[in-house]
C-alpha cells in the first residue's frame, strides 16, 4: 500500500493537470464534480479487480480536491496565474522541454520551488506553502511543458511516480515493477474521466444501472459518495427480476410504509430478501443511500447481512423515462419477522400456521435484540441510532436467532451528540416521547422502542391496544402493564402460553426491564448495556416508583402521521 497509494495519487494529479491543460481551473470546481471523478476513478480500479475502497483509502475525501481547499494568493485558474505572475515565469522557461534526464527535471523542480516561494510571499500565509507548490507543479505539467502531463517521464519527474523513472532510485525498491504494469494500464483508461465533466456526464447517463440520476445535487453527492464507501455488491436489476420471477406476488414476503419485500433466488442458489423501494417515497434516494451505506459497513451476528443493492434510472434505451427503481438485497431469513410469530395473520403472504414462541425462544430473541442494539450504540464509530426498532424489523434465521434489519431511518451520531430532526421518523407505538414531541433522537430513543418490543414479546399483545371503552384513541401497552403491576397483578401481564411452564420470577424481571426501558422520562431509562445486564441478572432492577403520567400520542399535533 505504501507504493500503491502514491501511484494512485500521482495518476489522479496527472488527470488534474490534463484537465488544467484542456480547461482553466487548477482543481475541481465543487464537491459534485470531485465526487463524480472519484466514482469514475474507482470504477476503473474495480474493472481491474482491485480493492473497492482504494480511492477513498488513498485519495481521502473528494472535498480535498476542490479549488476552495487550495488557497494560494487567490489563484484558482490559469487566468488568475497570468494576471498575478505574468505570462512568463521560471516554470515557463525551465519546465517546457523534455524532463527525462535528471538535470532538466531538477531544474524544473527548482523553478517550481522558487515560484512557490514567490507565491507564499505574495500570499502572506506560510501555511499555504504546500498549496502553492501543488499549483506550481500542476502548472508545470499541465501548461508549461510542451509534452503535457501524459508524458511518462515528465510524470515521473513532477509527480514522483518512481516506477516510471529512468534514473536509479536510492529510495525505492524495484518491487514496484508489478505496480508499474498495473499503472501503465490505468493511465490510459483513467485520464478520460478528466477531459471534461460534460463528457463524463454524457457517458454516465447512458448506463442503465447508475447510482445517481434525476435527484437534486445534495442527493447526487450522497449517492456518489456512497459508491466509494460501499462494501456490498452492485447487482443488475435484470438478475433481481429473474430471482423473483419478475417480482411476482407469490414471492412477496413483507410490506412496509415505503417498500415491498420479495423472496428471491440468485443464479448461484443463494436465497435473498429483496427490498424494493416504492417510487412514491419522496425521500427514497436519500434513505436508499443512507440505508445501503450504513448497512454495508455493519458486521454482527444480530444484524441482517447486506448482500448487495441496485439503482436504475428507469431508462430502457428508448429515451422513455419510466421511473427509477431502487433495491436493497439482504440475506433471506427463513423464519420471517418477530411480528409474524407474535401476531400471526394467516391471510397475509401465504404463510402456514406457527406454534407460539416458547419461553427459551422469547428470552433468546430479547437478548439477541439487545446485543444487536449494543453493537450499534457502542460497537461502531460513529455510533448508530436505529430509529425504528419494532417487531417487523426483527427477523429470525433458521435457528430462530434474532437479527435487526431496516436502517432507512438510522442516524450516525458522533460521541456525546444527539440529533434534532425537523421530520420525525419511526413507528406509532414504538417511538420515544422526546423524539415524537421534539424530534430529539438519542441512544435512549432506541432503548424506549426496545422496551416496547420486550413488552410485546412477554405479553403477546401489540404496542398499541384498542380501548375497551370505545374510544378511538388506543393506549400504550406500557401503560397497561404499569397499571397491572401497580395493582399487584404482574402475572396477569404474561402471555397465557408462558404462565404454566416457565420460571415466573425471571419472566417478571424481563417485564420490569421492558417497562423501565419504555419509561416516559429519558433520564429514567437505562442505556442498552445496563438493560442487558438487568436482563441477564447481573444487575438489580430498580423498584417501580416515580413513574410519570402515562404518555399519550394524542399529545402530538399530527400523531396519526407517525
Amino acid at each position: 500500500m505504501d507504493i500503491c497509494c502514491p501511484t494512485l495519487v500521482g495518476l489522479f494529479r496527472i488527470g488534474l493537470a490534463k484537465r488544467l491543460r484542456d480547461g482553466s481551473l487548477f482543481f475541481l470546481p465543487d464537491y459534485f464534480t470531485a465526487a463524480a471523478c472519484f466514482v469514475d476513478f474507482q470504477s476503473k480500479l474495480n474493472a481491474l479487480s482491485l480493492s473497492p475502497n482504494l480511492t477513498s483509502l488513498c485519495l481521502g475525501d473528494p472535498n480535498e480536491y476542490i479549488i476552495q481547499s487550495f488557497p494560494c494568493f487567490g489563484i484558482q485558474s490559469k487566468q488568475d496565474w497570468i494576471s498575478k505572475l505574468g505570462e512568463s515565469t521560471l516554470i515557463d522557461s525551465l519546465c517546457q522541454s523534455d524532463l527525462s534526464d535528471l538535470t532538466s527535471c531538477d531544474a524544473c523542480f527548482q523553478a517550481a520551488s522558487k515560484v512557490q516561494a514567490q507565491l507564499v510571499s505574495l500570499d502572506g500565509n506560510i501555511s499555504h506553502a504546500t498549496n502553492c507548490l501543488s499549483l506550481s507543479l500542476l502548472y508545470a505539467a499541465g501548461v508549461a511543458n510542451k509534452f503535457g502531463p501524459e508524458s511518462k517521464l515528465d510524470a515521473a519527474c513532477l509527480f514522483w511516480m518512481s516506477f516510471l523513472s529512468p534514473w536509479p532510485s536510492k529510495r525505492k525498491n524495484h518491487i514496484a515493477l508489478v505496480y508499474s504494469l498495473i499503472s501503465a494500464a490505468l493511465t490510459v483508461v483513467l485520464l478520460s474521466c478528466f477531459f471534461s465533466l460534460r463528457c463524463w456526464w454524457d457517458k454516465y447517463k447512458r448506463k442503465r444501472r447508475v447510482q445517481v440520476q434525476s435527484i437534486d445535487v445534495k442527493e447526487e453527492s450522497d449517492a456518489i459518495e456512497l459508491n466509494l464507501k460501499l462494501g456490498a455488491i452492485w447487482l443488475d436489476s435484470e438478475k433481481l427480476q429473474r430471482a423473483t420471477d419478475n417480482f411476482s406476488q407469490k414471492n412477496m414476503v413483507g410490506e412496509g410504509s415505503f417498500s415491498l419485500v420479495y423472496k428471491g433466488t440468485l443464479s448461484d442458489g443463494t436465497l435473498v430478501a429483496i427490498k424494493k423501494i416504492r417510487e412514491s417515497d419522496f425521500q427514497g434516494d436519500t434513505e436508499f443511500c443512507k440505508e445501503v451505506e450504513i448497512s454495508s459497513n455493519l458486521r454482527h451476528q444480530n444484524l441482517v447481512p447486506l448482500i448487495g443493492c441496485c439503482m436504475t434510472d428507469g431508462n430502457q434505451g428508448k429515451g422513455e423515462e419510466l421511473g427509477k427503481q431502487r433495491y436493497i438485497v439482504y440475506a433471506y431469513m427463513p423464519n420471517g419477522s418477530l411480528q409474524d410469530h407474535l401476531f400471526y395473520d394467516e391471510n397475509r403472504f401465504g404463510g402456514s400456521n406457527r406454534m407460539p414462541l416458547s419461553w427459551p425462544q422469547r428470552k433468546s430473541i430479547i437478548l439477541d435484540i439487545a446485543q444487536g442494539i449494543a453493537y450499534l450504540h457502542y460497537g461502531v464509530k460513529p455510533a448508530i441510532y436505529h430509529g425504528d426498532i419494532k417487531a417487523t424489523n426483527i427477523l429470525l434465521d433458521e435457528n430462530m436467532k434474532a437479527k435487526i434489519t431496516d436502517f432507512s431511518l438510522a442516524k450516525q451520531i458522533t460521541e456525546g451528540q444527539s440529533l434534532i430532526s425537523t421530520r420525525v421518523g419511526g413507528t406509532y407505538g414504538y417511538i420515544a416521547p422526546e423524539y415524537a414531541l421534539y424530534g430529539k433522537l438519542t441512544e435512549k430513543s432506541d432503548v424506549y422502542s426496545f422496551g416496547m418490543v420486550i413488552l410485546e414479546i412477554m405479553t403477546g399483545r401489540k404496542a398499541l391496544i384498542s380501548s375497551s371503552t370505545g374510544s378511538p384513541e388506543p393506549f400504550l401497552l406500557s401503560n397497561w402493564v404499569l397499571k397491572q403491576i401497580t395493582l399487584g397483578q404482574t402475572h396477569e401481564v404474561l402471555d397465557p402460553y408462558l404462565v404454566s411452564t416457565s420460571p415466573q420470577a425471571i419472566m417478571e424481571r424481563f417485564v420490569l426491564v421492558g417497562l423501565f426501558c419504555a419509561h416516559g422520562r429519558v433520564v429514567c431509562r437505562p442505556n442498552i448495556l445496563d438493560a442487558l445486564k438487568m436482563l441477564e441478572g447481573d444487575r438489580e432492577v430498580p423498584p417501580i416508583s416515580n413513574i410519570p403520567q402515562p404518555f399519550s400520542y394524542s399529545l402530538l399535533p399530527n400523531h396519526s402521521d407517525l
